[in-house]
This record gives C-alpha cells, sequence and structure tokens, in this order.
C-alpha cells in the first residue's frame, strides 16, 4: 500500500489522530469516539496494522491497538501529526 492508499481515507486519518492523542485504544472505544460502526473501524485498524504502522496487544476478548513505536512509519506519521498539531495552535 503506497502513503495514498493510507491517507485516502478520513477515517484512518481520524484513527491516526486519535491515537496520536490518546495512546491506545480498544476497538469499541475507537467506534465509539469516530461514530462508526465496530465492523467498520476493525476494517481499518487491520488495514493500518496490516501495513505496519500500528499493532495490537490482546487482553482476554480485547484488542488495545496503538502506534508501532519500531516501524519508521508509524515515527513519520507520529511526527507530522504533532508538528501539525502545533502548528495550528501557533
Amino acid at each position: 500500500m503506497n502513503v495514498e492508499d493510507v491517507f485516502s481515507s478520513k477515517l484512518r486519518v481520524k484513527i491516526l489522530k486519535i491515537l496520536a492523542q490518546v495512546g491506545e485504544l480498544n476497538i469499541s472505544e475507537a467506534a465509539r469516539r469516530l461514530g462508526v460502526n465496530y465492523k467498520t473501524t476493525k476494517r481499518h485498524l487491520k488495514l493500518l496494522e496490516d501495513e505496519g504502522i500500528l499493532r495490537h496487544k490482546v487482553y482476554g476478548r480485547i484488542r488495545l491497538y496503538r502506534f508501532d513505536e519500531r516501524s519508521p512509519k508509524a515515527k513519520a506519521i507520529q511526527t507530522f501529526m504533532e508538528v501539525w498539531e502545533h502548528a495550528n495552535k501557533q
């Protein structure tokens, strides 16, 4: 997947923005914050994970998603989000 595909979805951009702000979320909480259904949220989170941007850990039946701190793509996106938000505050 190329960068255009990752950022072509408003929902994926919103997921990345929320995770940059809060650190980690489960699928249900992400869906609630985004105002979309569980299945759609899960599909986008899986796509971002398959791309190496996110990773998850499992606690029982709960999957918590966060940026993959080992991924250069994830680091670049986090930096981009921080710079963008900082520039908007000035």
